[in-house]
């Protein structure tokens, strides 16, 4: 695989996308049948994380926020000992009645839905605000309930991606293939890769057919991302020196970058050889 980013360089197979569609259905309409009493398959439901927001490998875990009546909020939220556990449990023992041999787990703030086949779906169970933001459970520290805005964040990228003529999402994906490829023992999140190429490719873009570049700029797009991360996040390659804040775009929530930053300055490292 090339150092550089490709155009349209990762795309999900058709055969990968059907079956995603498919578990996703199935899930939405067991988590509905128990909390809505209806049979639904997409109602109330909608794909977040790298899925939703374009920029998913064939890799990527899928994530899949349930939007629950908010009785069922008031319901939890009343319990003593961590009622957030409680309706991840609930979640979770609607999902495995329609599937009972599947590893299925509750997980801090998710319901992870392992596949035999690798393919995992991390399920957020969530309530829906008067802005359309989202709360949503988390049960460490004995239980709390924290904020999302994952609509306006896709809404966000996708301009980007648009502004860009695609280069955005593809910049995106191709970081996420060398991170599985080449430093797959360490840890670096989707929502950082994103919220990063975001700032960090400025105006950026793929040229339109026939269109000649303008700038006489010799550096590579590649090493553009490398020069703005180490302006930001480090003194050295070697020793580095945190104290730059990574923001989502559209919902300008912060994003906990610590553990991905060492995994992110290596693959930048690798695209700018």
């Amino acid at each position: 695989m090339s150092n550089k980013v490709n155009k349209h360089g990762e795309v999900i197979p058709q055969d990968v996308r059907s079956k995603i569609s498919m578990r996703y259905k199935a899930i939405t309409k067991a988590v509905n049948s128990e909390f809505r009493n209806s049979q639904s398959d997409t109602m109330y439901s909608l794909y977040v994380g790298s899925y939703g927001r374009g920029t998913a490998v064939d890799t990527s875990d899928i994530d899949i926020l349930i939007e629950l009546p908010e009785a069922e909020y008031n319901r939890f939220d009343i319990q003593k000992r961590n009622g957030q556990s409680r309706l991840l449990q609930a979640v979770k023992n609607a999902i495995l009645e329609t599937y009972p041999r599947t590893d299925i787990r509750a997980d801090g703030q998710v319901v992870k839905v392992a596949f035999t086949d690798g393919m995992l779906f991390e399920v957020l169970p969530a309530f829906k605000n008067w802005d359309n933001t989202y709360k949503y459970p988390d049960t460490n520290m004995g239980g709390n309930w924290r904020s999302t805005n994952p609509k306006a964040e896709q809404d966000a990228m996708q301009q980007k991606n648009k502004n860009s003529n695609g280069l955005f999402y593809d910049t995106c994906k191709h970081i996420r293939r060398i991170r599985d490829d080449k430093f797959s023992s360490y840890k670096l999140s989707g929502i950082v890769i994103d919220c990063f190429v975001y700032q960090a490719m400025g105006n950026w873009r793929w040229l339109n057919e026939g269109e000649q570049g303008t700038s006489n700029n010799a550096q590579t797009y590649e090493q553009a991302l490398l020069d703005y991360f180490n302006q930001r996040f480090a003194n050295n390659l070697t020793q580095r020196v945190f104290g730059y804040t990574i923001t989502a775009p559209g919902s300008n929530q912060t994003v906990e970058s610590s553990t991905s930053i060492s995994c992110l300055g290596k693959v930048l490292e690798h695209m700018a050889k």
